[in-house]
C-alpha cells in the first residue's frame, strides 16, 4: 500500500512536469516515473530510512532524483536543464518528507 501511494504521489508529479519541461510523452513520463519510484522506494525507503532519519532520507530521495533525471536528460536527449532537474528534485523532495512523516509515520527528528 505505501509503494503504491508513493508510486501515485511521485507519478503525478513527474510525470506532469516532465510533459510541461522536457515536451516527454506521457508514456515515457509514466515510465520513468515508475522506475524513479522503485529505486526510491529501495533505497531511499527501505534502506535510508530504516537505518537513519526522516531529513536523510529525504535529502537522499531528492538527490537520487536529481541525479536520476540528469542522467536520464542526457541519455534521452530530453530538453531538461539542471534549474528544472533541480525544481522536479525538490518537488519530489517535498513529497517524500509528507510521505515520510504521514504515510510512514516518521517523526521529522527521529533517528
Amino acid at each position: 500500500m505505501k509503494f503504491f501511494v508513493k508510486w501515485l504521489i511521485n507519478g503525478v508529479i513527474v510525470v506532469t512536469m516532465l510533459m510541461y519541461y522536457a515536451d516527454v510523452s506521457f508514456i515515457n513520463a509514466a515510465i520513468t516515473a515508475t522506475v524513479l519510484t522503485i529505486i526510491a522506494y529501495v533505497i531511499g525507503d527501505q534502506l535510508i530510512l530504516r537505518a537513519s532519519n526522516n531529513m536523510v532520507a529525504t535529502i537522499s530521495d531528492a538527490v537520487l532524483a536529481f541525479v536520476f533525471f540528469w542522467v536520464a536528460a542526457v541519455i534521452m536527449n530530453w530538453r531538461l536543464d539542471l534549474t528544472e532537474i533541480f525544481f522536479i528534485a525538490l518537488m519530489l523532495g517535498v513529497a517524500e518528507w509528507i510521505l515520510h512523516r504521514y504515510l510512514f509515520g516518521i517523526n521529522v527528528t527521529a533517528t
